[in-house]
């Protein structure tokens, strides 16, 4: 027999450990219990529904419900629940290879999967650091990354990672990370300490790829094996790239021989309305990491994605001595292909370009309320900059985000029926990057959820 709601709270405040949850905020207070989706909408054990404005975790591409990707992962567990691809392969995982090297550009033809993406950014790092001994250059390892970013949990990943405190938790951790400025231009004066401002977008960009060279020079080029970029950096609220700023990080990297990792295990696969987003801001990266999107949630799966030459010296004798007993399972490979056969069949890349205009101009409606200092991001992602004076920009302290966000945002934009984010990793904002297959109906119901929420938050200040 199922459990009943009163069973499930029991149960799940006496054994289950959420994930990045402030457990005490339950202890007099029902745990939200999701226990079914349909399209862009989900409904939890009291039967309330709710708009999913972040995809799940900026994961479910295709919306819930979606029978051809559950029947594709039944009938790969009929034929073959699993091999490992240690030494042998299976043919969905060779066949998603190909496809996916057939979306990626350039030269990026070699995929290595794992189960998720702070899996891919771990593998991305060992793979540059692997590489470099290979190839001549051992003292070559060190990682540059920006500040505010989060590219994962694992011990590797989370050094690349930019926002001490998460870090502080778990220190020591792996040495040899480095961080440079972000790319939030609506904070530019301060980032750049009143040399620019976010009147000159391409300057700023030019200010802020430049200052990789710094790093590199700082450390030493042949000490820096890899610099680590989101096409649209998610923590901090969505920073889209100024213009020019990818293709100058491009001829920096290839000055110094440093590997650009391009990490879109949030901006691949619709996100941004191509497959990758470095096809969206046009650069070619030596390496991609990618997840979420890959199989919409259906099915945990992720993938490091490199350039042939990177491969080149583990073809002839050595090997890389790194994998994952679930890195590219045969179900999680099955439906990642009938995935993306929905993503060519329904044109989903397409909706999101032709739709992604009617969604920013919809959250920009936002922009007459006195706390919504800045709305930004590209494609389905955005991040709406919450402020205590709009004309100075003016932030919140520590304590005035914890009662806005904890205290207050979290709770009422679910009450009122929207599943999103409040984060204050950086300055406070709201995250919302809805399933790809949303349009205008669904941005009319979030702006409005917004509105009357935030209008409320504004009395509280």
């Amino acid at each position: 027999m199922p459990l009943d709601h009163e069973q499930l709270q029991q149960s799940a405040k006496d054994h289950l450990w959420m994930h990045f949850t402030r457990h005490s905020t339950y202890e007099h207070a029902d745990v939200p219990v999701i226990v079914r989706g349909e399209g862009p909408y989900i409904w939890d054990d009291k039967g309330k529904k709710y708009l999913d404005g972040l995809a799940g975790l900026f994961v479910s591409q295709l919306g819930h419900g979606r029978t051809e990707l559950a029947d594709a992962a039944a009938r790969q567990a009929r034929e073959l629940a699993f091999m490992p691809l240690w030494s042998y392969a299976h043919p969905s995982a060779i066949e998603l290879a190909e496809r996916i090297a057939g979306y990626a550009p350039g030269g990026l033809n070699r995929v290595f999967f794992t189960t998720g993406g702070g899996e891919a950014v771990e593998s991305a790092w060992k793979l540059a650091k692997n590489y470099f001994k290979l190839t001549g250059k051992p003292t070559k390892h060190k990682v540059i990354s920006r500040a505010i970013a989060y590219h994962g949990t694992p011990q590797g990943a989370l050094s690349i990672t930019g926002l001490p405190p998460m870090k502080a938790p778990f220190e020591p951790l792996v040495p040899s990370t480095f961080r440079v400025p972000n790319t939030n231009i609506y904070r530019a004066e301060e980032v750049s300490s009143g040399l620019l401002d976010g009147s000159d977008p391409e300057r700023f960009g030019r200010w802020a790829a430049d200052q990789i060279a710094v790093a590199i020079e700082n450390e030493g080029a042949d000490t820096v094996a890899a610099v680590f970029l989101e096409p649209v950096q998610n923590s901090g609220g969505c920073f889209p790239p100024p213009p020019g700023y990818f293709e100058r990080v491009r001829e920096i990297c290839d000055e110094y021989d440093v590997l650009m990792v391009s990490d879109e295990v949030i901006c691949a696969f619709g996100r941004l309305g191509h497959m990758f987003g470095a096809e969206r801001f046009g650069y070619e990266p030596d390496i991609i990491t990618c997840a979420k999107g890959l199989t919409s949630g259906y099915s945990p799966l992720g993938a490091m994605i490199a350039q042939d030459r990177l491969m080149e010296p583990f073809l002839h004798g050595d090997t890389f001595l790194h994998g994952y007993t679930f890195g590219g399972h045969p179900v999680s490979t099955a439906v990642a292909m009938a995935n993306l056969d929905v993503f060519e069949k329904e044109g989903i890349n397409e909706h999101v370009r032709a739709n992604e205009g009617a969604f920013r101009s919809t959250l920009e409606k936002l922009g007459d309320l006195p706390i919504v200092g800045d709305v930004r991001g590209a494609g389905y992602f955005y991040g709406i900059e919450l402020v205590k004076d709009k004309a100075t920009k003016e932030t919140f302290d520590d304590e005035e985000a914890e009662k806005l966000l904890r205290g207050f945002l979290s709770k009422a934009l679910y009450d009122e029926g929207l599943y999103c984010r409040a984060d204050d990793r950086g300055d406070p904002v709201i995250q919302l990057a809805p399933p790809l297959i949303c349009d205008q109906q669904h941005f009319d119901e979030m702006e409005q959820i917004l509105r009357v929420v935030l209008d409320k938050a504004y009395t509280l200040l």
